[in-house]
């Protein structure tokens, strides 16, 4: 029977959906995808396999929906159109329009490993798995914004209220427009039950008062890698507790995450990650966190 489930965002990381970037995003459209300057798609690519070698490292088994050239530039970013639960999987709906037709590729794999799948977001629902974040077994955070809306938030809630959680929401800030990706990942990275790296001025006042509630430490992320990043500085990987792997370039947000006793791994980025609008937390969909 396969194992499955995911309940907080930093136990030991079993297993993941990956897809390896190739055909499409050598055909991509730069301009068309909104990546920036520094994008190169050979670049991005071999970035990829150093990205893939710090996961497999980990013992991490890693499933992998493939790229056969169906124009979905963005599909490695595999966080977004599904959210693993303790029970099961839940299909989102991308509020990207060009970024919709992935989902069925997640429903495929979920099927293939034999997850079960419990719900999905339809209709005007749109709702990323950048926005969400386990707190606990019985807490998702979500983030209202340009790729998540209400009536994503509201479809959600009713899907986890089976299983007995509690979806809070919050408003997330413009931040750099429209076209921009941003996500609740974008301001808020746990790496472990009781820490987490934040960019403590674009936090929501009450997301910030619930992670004090909750006895979460804030590491603050340094500005200046922040902005020089577009944010994907801040967006680290826990494969477990206090083991993180982030994007290199950034020595004072690596420097802070030491101090704070985790562990650092980092892999170049800078083609495939911040031109791309996406650290590493979206270059996996966890499939299995191990309790405890």
């Amino acid at each position: 029977m396969a194992e499955f489930g995911v309940r907080d965002m930093s136990s030991p990381l079993k297993q993941a959906l990956m897809r390896r970037p190739g055909k499409s995003l050598m055909a991509a459209d730069a301009a068309a995808w909104h990546y920036g300057a520094g994008f190169d798609a050979e670049k991005a690519i071999g970035q990829y396999s150093g990205f893939t070698s710090l996961i497999e490292q980990s013992g991490t088994e890693i499933l992998w929906i493939e790229d056969k050239g169906d124009g979905l530039a963005d599909a490695m970013f595999t966080q977004d159109p599904l959210l693993m639960t303790p029970q099961g999987a839940v299909l989102l709906r991308p509020g990207k329009d060009g970024r919709r037709k992935e989902v069925a590729l997640h429903e495929a794999a979920c099927k293939k490993a034999g997850i079960p799948i419990l719900g999905r977001i339809d209709g005007f629902g749109a709702v990323e798995g950048g926005d969400t974040i386990w707190l606990d077994a019985e807490t998702l955070l979500i983030g209202r914004g340009l790729r998540t809306n209400d009536e994503g938030i509201a479809q959600l809630a009713t899907i986890l209220a089976a299983q007995g959680v509690d979806v809070l929401s919050y408003d997330l800030p413009l931040w750099n427009g429209d076209d921009a990706c941003f996500h609740l990942s974008s301001i808020v990275s746990p790496v472990r039950r009781d820490l987490a790296l934040v960019y403590a001025p674009l936090l929501p006042v009450a997301l910030y008062q619930i992670l004090q509630e909750w006895g979460i430490s804030l590491i603050e992320a340094p500005a200046d890698e922040f902005h020089a990043s577009n944010g994907a500085s801040l967006q680290v990987l826990a494969l477990k507790p206090g083991q993180i792997v982030m994007i290199s370039g950034y020595p004072k947000t690596q420097a802070a995450l030491e101090a704070a006793g985790c562990t650092v791994q980092t892999f170049d980025g800078d083609a495939l990650c911040v031109a791309c609008e996406g650290g590493p937390t979206g270059l996996i969909c966890p499939l299995h966190r191990s309790a405890g």
